[in-house]
């Protein structure tokens, strides 16, 4: 797709600096934190929370640096493993995290070009030229962008294996209270105790040749795009997905909803190409579920537990007139999935349907259920999304006025078809949408 907001090939960030920053000296002693059979599930990749900042109103990214330089040793008080490293366990050849306060990175960066200049359709012409590279050792990099026109990015970077989105949106969150207040209250201090959290035909081996796909195929089987949902089409997909519904009314989530409209779409491309059935697969967080039972061990939990709960296949045929059920309970998955990788942990899994085996799947991820505030005194990110530097999900991520933003890896027939429907409910995310281009309009307020 061509760019919306112009030629961004010019793009260059200077790295100014780049250091470590160490938690304050305080009484925690060095230890190694083994990570939980649910830290398993996910592959040990890097991962991205980006936030992206119109222009400061004092103009001044001075101001910006200074903050993080000065409130984050204090802030790695309270995530004290995000100053160590992960390494692996010679014995078991399994990941854990050291926690020795060898430092987060703190980067500091200049672009010479406008935020309004990306192209914010896809990450890939976005965010992830933004993003400098960091060593897979390093627990949290964090990586300050200044803009020509005054705005600025942060990419809170780290490794899933040691946190999933809620996780993320937890650690952003709990910064921004820290820098605006000085301190973090008790009831948002982080609980990094994982031993709270410690499916043959729904997992596959990572290191088995023979079932895994072509990796150079990637760039050509897949797209990357930034959508945006407007709260009217939210709200309009939710109303056609309630009135038919035959569990006595019960009105449809908005995740339900925009997830039956994929899968329809994604029904109708893989009908024409000649399969019979197709898949979705929806990542949801265990947290509330557990909260039920151990409300003490999950309260701010930071770690994985979200997991792809539910994987249902069905009819190309039956998907285009069926409703979308609800979602399984998650507790007692949880509890087997942690048994499994217990007695598996010995391999590498992969979710089989990410590897692309099977019927073609479709995974959907929802962000807008965790809580997340980007104000650390400079004012809300016109936009917040992660990324993994390997991902076949589609995140959904909310919106300050009701709308969603779409951070998608999809093959190129269902882009196309989810661009061409009428009315257009995935819209590409432009300059003008997030509020970079004059008149400062703010769309996204998370």
């Amino acid at each position: 797709m061509a760019s919306v907001n112009g030629s961004n090939n010019d793009l260059h960030v200077r790295v100014v600096s780049r250091r470590l920053v160490k938690a304050s000296p305080h009484s925690t002693s060095p230890h190694v934190l083994a990570v939980s059979n649910l830290d398993l599930v996910p592959q040990p990749i890097q991962t991205t929370m980006f936030c992206i900042y119109p222009m400061i109103p004092t103009g001044d990214f001075t101001a910006v640096v200074a903050a993080f330089e000065a409130n984050l040793p204090s802030f790695l008080d309270h995530f004290y493993p995000f100053a160590g490293r992960i390494a692996t366990d010679t014995t078991t050849g399994l990941p854990e995290l050291h926690c020795n306060n060898q430092g987060a990175e703190l980067v500091i960066g200049e672009a010479d070009v406008a935020l309004a200049s990306l192209d914010y359709g896809t990450t890939a012409a976005s965010v992830r030229r933004v993003q400098q590279p960091y060593s897979q050792d390093i627990a949290l990099s964090v990586q300050l962008v200044s803009f020509a026109c005054g705005g600025f990015a942060v990419a809170w970077c780290t490794n899933h294996v040691l946190a999933d989105g809620s996780s993320l949106s937890m650690l952003v969150t709990a910064w921004s209270e820290l820098a605006r207040s000085g301190t973090l209250p008790a009831a948002s201090l982080p609980n990094h105790d994982r031993s709270n959290a410690s499916f043959d035909e729904e997992l596959t081996p990572l290191d088995d040749a023979e079932r895994q796909v072509n990796v150079l195929t990637t760039r050509e089987s897949f797209v990357d795009r930034l959508y945006y949902i407007e709260a009217s089409q939210i709200a309009r997909l939710r109303e056609a997905a309630t009135s038919s519904r035959e569990d006595g009314g019960r009105r449809a989530t908005r995740v339900e909803a925009v997830s039956a409209y994929i899968w329809k779409a994604l029904a109708g491309v893989v009908g024409t190409a000649g399969d019979t059935s197709c898949r979705m697969q929806w990542w949801v967080d265990g947290r509330r579920r557990l909260m039920k039972t151990r409300p003490e061990a999950m309260r701010n939990y930071i770690g994985n537990v979200v997991t792809s709960a539910v994987v249902r296949e069905a009819s190309v045929d039956e998907v285009q007139r069926m409703e979308l059920a609800d979602v399984a309970a998650m507790e007692e998955r949880l509890q087997q999935l942690v048994d499994w990788v217990e007695e598996h942990k010995a391999r590498r899994y992969v979710e089989t349907a990410s590897l692309g085996l099977g019927s073609p799947t479709v995974g959907v991820t929802a962000f807008t259920s965790f809580p997340l505030d980007t104000d650390f005194g400079f004012g809300h990110a016109a936009m917040a999304t992660a990324a993994s530097s390997q991902s076949q999900t589609a995140r959904l991520c909310s919106g300050g006025d009701g709308s969603w933003i779409a951070n998608a890896y999809l093959w190129p027939r269902l882009a196309a078809t989810l661009e061409s429907d009428e009315p257009c409910v995935f819209k590409p995310v432009t300059a003008e949408y997030l509020g970079l281009s004059a008149p400062q309009v703010r769309h996204s307020r998370l």
